[in-house]
């Protein structure tokens, strides 16, 4: 059993598991955090979308022990004082979800798009952007625009999908 620790959602927190526990494990199963969702376990999917040190990662390529000493930042720990995350807030404004079980994976996925690009964001870019992500439900429409609401709301434009 390796111990790993890491934080998470800004609090420290430690936990044994084998070493061939994935980090998406240790987070729902060690952890209790459940918004990071389980789907293909062979990073298809991208449900299972968190931040580490700052950068989206598919916590289903990811050994926990290797994620040890890092700063994780799940779909639970976006909101802020009981308010949504702005890309949170987008997505339910545009009704980027239906179904729910790739929301929290689309949602980091954005978070970190829209920090990288700093605000300068089109449609191009974030539909092939999201090609690491699958939704079953919705078309990606909605979705896209959820994305662009959101990088106009955090960086003062008026970007928005037809």
């Amino acid at each position: 059993m390796a111990k790993v620790t890491l934080t998470v959602n800004g609090r420290t927190v430690s936990g044994e598991c084998e070493d061939r526990t994935l980090l998406v494990h240790f987070i729902r199963e060690k952890l209790g955090l459940t918004g990071t969702h389980v789907g293909c376990d062979t990073t298809q999917c991208g449900s299972c979308v968190v931040h580490m040190d700052g950068k989206s990662v598919k916590s289903c390529s990811i050994l926990a022990v290797q994620a040890s000493g890092s700063a994780i930042t799940t779909i639970e720990g976006l909101a802020s004082n009981g308010e949504l995350h702005p890309v949170q807030a987008a997505f339910k404004e545009h009704h980027g979800l239906q179904c729910g079980f790739c929301t929290p994976g689309m949602v980091m996925t954005a978070v970190d798009m829209i920090n990288r690009h700093g605000g300068h964001l089109d449609e191009a870019t974030v539909r092939h952007e999201l090609e690491g992500n699958i939704c079953r439900c919705t078309g990606y429409h909605n979705i896209v625009k959820a994305v662009l609401s959101a990088n106009a709301e955090m960086h003062g434009g008026r970007q928005a999908a037809e």
